[in-house]
Formats: structure tokens, sequence, C-alpha cells
């Protein structure tokens, strides 16, 4: 069973990465539209990419990896576990704080600029290098 979770867990999140770096990505063209049609039309691919993808791909993440620490505790004890851990931390802010960007897009399109959200794009492609780096690797074992 324990393998099962983990294969989707690995899917969820691959689909939590890649979510998060097309919504940004989105964000970008939002931010740059100057025809209100278009960012009519970017703001329904923003919610809908949020509500059938995203949010469901994190929560997905976080319930198969919950399963997978309850069914292996020792993990727990690992120290590369730990920096994973606030890894993920990291990403779930960037998701949260990407989830309030929209709202602020729609609101005020010029809250922030292209080139802002070009800079943020990248910020959970490290997050997530550095979370597969720990996971396979497992520096600091013990």
């Amino acid at each position: 069973m324990f393998l099962w979770i983990k294969a989707v867990h690995v899917i969820s999140v691959i689909s939590w990465m890649a979510g998060m770096l097309y919504l940004l990505r989105l964000y970008v063209y939002h931010a740059e539209e100057t025809e209100f049609i278009v960012k009519e039309r970017l703001q329904g691919y923003e919610v809908r990419l949020l509500r059938r993808i995203v949010n469901p791909a994190m929560i997905m993440t976080f319930l198969t990896g919950i399963s997978m620490l309850v069914m292996m505790p020792s993990l727990l004890h690992q120290p590369w576990m730990h920096a994973k851990l606030t890894l993920v931390l990291g990403m779930t802010a960037v998701h949260g704080m990407a989830s309030g960007w929209r709202k602020k897009l729609i609101a005020d399109p010029q809250f922030k600029s292209g080139k802002f959200f070009r800079i943020m794009n990248e910020v959970p492609t490290l997050l997530m290098i550095g979370i597969v780096i720990l996971v396979i690797v497992q520096p600091f074992a013990r």
C-alpha cells in the first residue's frame, strides 16, 4: 500500500508544480495585458486552474505525504525530512500568496509588474529542486 500512496504522492506533486508554474506565467500575461477581453479570459483560466488542478493537487500532496509519514514515522527522525518539510511549507506559502495575487490582479491589474511575476515564477522551481534533491540524495541521513 505504501508504494501506491507514494506513486499518488509523486503524481500530485508533479501536478501541483505544473499548475503553480503555469499559474504564475498566466499572471505575467495578465499583468502585461492591455485588452479588457483578454484580461477577462486570463481571469477565467486562472480561477479554473486554481480550483480544478492546483488546489486539489496540493491537498492530495498533503494527504498522501501525511499518510506516508504515519506509515513510516521514522522518516520524521531524518534531518533531510525536516529540511524537505520546511521547503514544502515555503511552497505552500507561495501557493497562498499566488491565490491572493489572483484577486488583486482582478481588482488592479497593475498592482505588480510582469517582471515581478517572472521572478516569482522561478521560486517554485527552486523550491522543487531543493525538495527533489533532499528526497533523492537524502543528505544528513542517519
